[in-house]
């Protein structure tokens, strides 16, 4: 694929990676993990003042109308740094969901909010019985006096403790499993019958467990049309899908990094451990995945930003897969290069493993995605 950044992606990438250079050292990025929040207003306020919490929106609302392909060199960036805020969530998610399944009103009413980065989302899909089945939706949603109420649990909710509203899939009818009967809905976090236990995943990055019981909640568009919903669902998906591979490419560029200064400055016996003819092997292993896994992050995003073109799933569920398998070889690979000193805590290169560990399980893990490929052949 012959797939170059336009002048104004090179910008924005620059401009943000100088950015992080300044402001979000590892160091940095542990006092921020070591705080209550789990992540830093003053750096998403200046996230925002870049203009990236806007890109992806539409022009109507403040945005740039930026697709997934504007948003791959970002998340790049933002998985080098190992970001801690909700990005993600907020911005990929929770406004790619409300962009694309909700009514010209309630747009109005959300998005430029979200593109100023003052109003943040979080996006309530997963559920603990799903194991990677994106239909597997059990909550409930059911009309009462005129008023939709939701009843249900969501699990591993990215950046839910801080969020102002969620955006929710929910059943009004069918079964878990079935593509009819689903819906969105959108739901202010404050609202009487939520109740939010927040935990940090495994990278760090903060998350927490939903429950509603009878909460108040606004449909995205239509909740009887079904099909519209699931597109919107499916589009949501795919958009992350894409922003995911991109951050493990960012992870697996700092953990490759990491490990060649280590070979070059890591002296044994008199001479750099890097003249060791099998972990030169292992270093060119390394960046051969790399280059591999950067080539699917491409691949991800143009299906994404194009998801009715022929084979975009596959390529979409194909690019994951290779990306799980080579960002966890890399990351393993960078940490068995240094030693015990890769596995402590002060170290970036562990963080690097927990990163791409993380963003396997997000939207179906490699065996998940193997399972669709081979159904979908």
């Amino acid at each position: 694929m012959n797939f170059e950044l336009n002048d104004e992606q090179l910008a924005l990438r620059d401009s943000l990676a100088r950015l992080l250079g300044d402001v979000y050292g590892f160091e940095k990025r542990r006092s921020i993990a070591a705080s209550a929040t789990g992540w830093s207003l003053a750096a998403w306020q200046q996230l925002a003042a870049l203009g990236l919490t806007a890109l992806p929106l539409p022009q109507a609302h403040g945005g740039f109308g930026g697709g997934a392909a504007d948003l791959m060199p970002v998340m790049q960036e933002l998985g080098k740094a190992l970001v801690l805020e909700p990005f993600l969530s907020s911005i990929v998610l929770g406004a790619t969901a409300v962009r694309l399944a909700a009514d010209e009103v309630l747009q109005v009413q959300l998005l430029p909010d979200v593109a100023s980065g003052e109003l943040r989302l979080a996006w309530a899909h997963d559920e603990e019985a799903a194991r990677h089945a994106p239909l597997w939706i059990e909550t409930r949603a059911r009309q009462q006096d005129g008023q939709w109420l939701l009843d249900g649990a969501k699990c591993n909710v990215l950046h839910a403790p801080s969020a102002h509203r969620f955006v929710v899939s929910a059943r009004t009818a069918g079964e878990p499993g079935d593509a009819h009967g689903v819906a969105l809905f959108h739901v202010d976090a404050r609202a009487a019958g939520i109740a939010c236990r927040a935990h940090r995943l495994v990278d760090d990055t903060p998350a927490g467990e939903l429950r509603f019981n009878a909460a108040r909640a606004q449909p995205l568009g239509d909740p009887h049309d079904g099909a519209a919903a699931l597109r919107a669902l499916e589009g949501t998906l795919a958009m992350g899908t894409a922003a995911v591979c991109a951050d493990a490419v960012g992870a697996m560029e700092t953990a490759y990094a990491l490990a060649i200064d280590y070979l070059g400055t890591r002296r044994q016996f008199g001479r750099a451990i890097g003249e060791n003819q099998a972990l030169r092997h292992r270093a060119a292993e390394m960046l051969v995945a790399l280059e591999m896994s950067r080539s699917m992050a491409m691949v991800a995003a143009v299906a994404a930003d194009d998801l009715d073109a022929p084979g975009a799933r596959a390529d979409l569920a194909r690019a994951k897969l290779v990306i799980g398998r080579h960002a966890r070889a890399v990351c393993h690979a960078a940490v068995q290069v240094h030693g015990g000193i890769g596995m402590t805590e002060e170290y970036a290169v562990g963080h690097c493993l927990r990163r791409v560990t993380l963003i396997d399980q997000l939207f179906g893990d490699v065996e998940a995605q193997a399972m669709r490929l081979a159904a979908m052949a």
